[in-house]
C-alpha cells in the first residue's frame, strides 16, 4: 500500500507564506493537492503530471503554486495568505496503470492563517 507523507502547515499570520511538501512511498504519474475548507467540501487545488501537464482548480487562482521535483514528492506553496487559505491540505497520487488507476490520499495537514 503506497503511502503519502505531508509536511509544513500549521499556524500561519495574514499575509504569510506556506510551503507544503508530499512524499510518496513510490512514484506516481500524478501527484497533487486538495483542500478542505472548513464546513465546505474537499476542493481540488491542483494536480501535476509527471510529464508536466497541470490540471489546476478554482482554489488555484488565489495564487497558489504547485511542483515537483521527482516522481515521489509534490510542493504546495502560496505568498500573501489570508484567512480563506485556511483549512485541511490533502497530498493526492494516482498510481496503478492506465487500466486500473489506484488513487491514494495523505492523512492531510491542517493549515490556520490567523486573521
Amino acid at each position: 500500500q503506497a503511502q503519502l507523507v505531508e509536511s509544513g502547515g500549521g499556524l500561519v499570520q495574514f499575509g504569510g507564506s506556506l510551503r507544503l511538501t508530499c512524499v510518496g512511498s513510490e512514484k506516481f504519474f500524478i501527484m497533487g493537492w486538495y483542500r478542505q475548507p472548513p464546513g465546505k467540501q474537499r476542493e481540488l487545488v491542483a494536480t501535476l503530471q509527471s510529464d508536466g501537464t497541470a490540471n489546476y482548480g478554482e482554489a488555484a487562482k488565489a495564487g497558489f503554486n504547485i511542483s515537483r521535483d521527482t516522481k515521489k514528492t509534490v510542493y504546495l506553496a502560496k505568498d500573501r495568505l489570508t484567512p480563506e487559505d485556511t483549512g485541511r491540505y490533502f497530498c493526492y497520487a494516482r498510481g496503478g496503470t492506465y487500466r486500473n488507476p489506484l488513487d491514494y490520499w495523505g492523512q492531510g495537514i491542517q493549515v490556520t492563517v490567523s486573521p
